[in-house]
């Protein structure tokens, strides 16, 4: 083998390698399968990235898993509450992917300012809700703080923000329509805190976040009926398995969804995107294995004489093919090393800069997210080589069709 290796590397750092005519389709080889490598990248680690950032988004403002009572209304008000006595309050101890559960309730209503109204949905949430997806978002501002009394402060999207002419520390009037038209709206008092832009504008634009118990008074519940309950889950993988173990655990009176369930539009568009990063996938290591085969071809056919006299000196044909193998594995290497440089460092720029920005109307998002993971990237290059290397046996068989005293004799 190491004879076999030497072979190689005297064929690969030549003068006369350099010079051949085959050196600019070598160079065109090793280019292909870099570009490859870089578009591999980029539509893995862009594709997952745009379908986490969705998830993420959807289960911030909804959580994975909505635990309500059955009700035929697809209004997004809530309108038959639950008692927060639940054997499943405040965890599910049977159930290990579960990391939280926090109630909720809805209401919809009007904002009033001076010279402009909006209607929205008022999403009331408890003391010991977990801010940690807002957090993110927060462009000015905080979090609303809740304590023993109830709290008049809210956050507020940039895009209701701004139709509306509000600032941080800004207040206005939300009404509430009671049952009856006759009688006079419920009418609340708010404070801007926190201005929050998330990208996903259909749900900045509905959605406005205060103390639940500003819905329980107007409701007149008490303070133990709540709309429902948000269930946060670890592994998002496993969502419908744990939706299930949820829907298993709960009453029978209440029915509990997945946010898969309740959106299956989005989460059908997402799991398009699996499909099209194998076809370009597939696409990238056919276009680069075609390309090494060129290479190799042409390679074998240059170096004929070459190969007459290793076999006239007692060489057999596999000892040959190896050392052709040896050599182009080396290119495939050498395409894999600068397509990683490049295309991880691509990555990284616009995973920390974000260059390149997408519609928030279309994408959900502002720019494009990445999402690096080294198993991908892993997978990506170790079956790169593989597949490639195995597209080059069969043109290396071509070796043992060459007859040594033709091949001295070949020009």
């Amino acid at each position: 083998m190491n004879y076999e290796l030497f072979i190689a590397k005297r064929i690969i750092t030549s003068k006369e390698h350099k010079n051949s005519v085959s050196s600019p389709i070598i160079k065109i080889s090793i280019l292909a399968i870099a570009i490859g490598i870089i578009v591999m990248l980029f539509s893995i680690a862009t594709g997952v990235g745009l379908q986490k950032k969705i998830k993420e988004k959807i289960s911030g403002f909804n959580g994975d898993i909505q635990i309500s009572n059955f009700d035929t209304n697809n209004s997004k008000e809530t309108v038959k509450p639950i008692n927060l006595n639940q054997n499943f309050y405040p965890t599910f101890t049977n159930i290990s992917n579960v990391k939280s559960v926090h109630p909720y309730a809805t209401k919809a209503g009007i904002i009033r300012t001076k010279d402009e109204f909006e209607g929205i949905i008022l999403k009331g949430v408890g003391q010991q809700y977990d801010w940690t997806f807002f957090n993110e978002y927060i462009i000015r501002g905080k979090t609303p703080e809740f304590h023993e009394k109830i709290s008049n402060e809210v956050l507020l999207s940039q895009k209701t923000a701004d139709r509306l002419n509000l600032k941080i520390e800004d207040s206005f009037h939300m009404f509430f329509v009671k049952d009856d038209p006759n009688k006079i709206p419920n009418s609340r008092k708010f404070v801007v805190t926190g201005i929050f832009d998330s990208g996903f504008e259909e749900f900045d634009e509905t959605f406005l976040i205060g103390d639940i118990r500003h819905i329980q008074r107007i409701n007149k519940w008490g303070e133990e009926m709540v709309g429902g309950f948000e269930v946060f889950i670890y592994d998002f993988d496993d969502l419908k398995e744990t939706g299930a173990e949820v829907y298993g655990s709960i009453d029978a009176t209440l029915n509990a969804l997945t946010i898969a369930e309740k959106f299956p539009g989005i989460f059908e568009w997402l799991d398009l995107f699996d499909t099209n990063i194998a076809v370009i996938i597939g696409i990238m290591i056919l276009i680069a294995g075609i390309n090494m085969i060129t290479a190799l071809l042409v390679l074998i056919l240059e170096r004929t004489q070459m190969i007459g006299i290793l076999k006239a000196l007692g060489n057999n044909n596999a000892s040959i093919r190896k050392i052709f193998l040896y050599n182009a594995s080396y290119l495939i290497a050498k395409g894999l090393f600068w397509g990683n440089i490049i295309g991880i460092g691509m990555l990284l720029i616009q995973k920390y800069f974000g260059l390149i920005s997408l519609n928030p109307e279309t994408y959900y998002v502002n720019q494009v997210p990445v999402y690096l993971d080294v198993k991908h990237i892993i997978l990506i290059n170790f079956g790169t080589l593989i597949l490639c290397f195995s597209m080059l046996i069969i043109p290396s068989i071509i070796v043992s069709k060459i007859s040594p005293v033709k091949a001295i004799k070949f020009e």
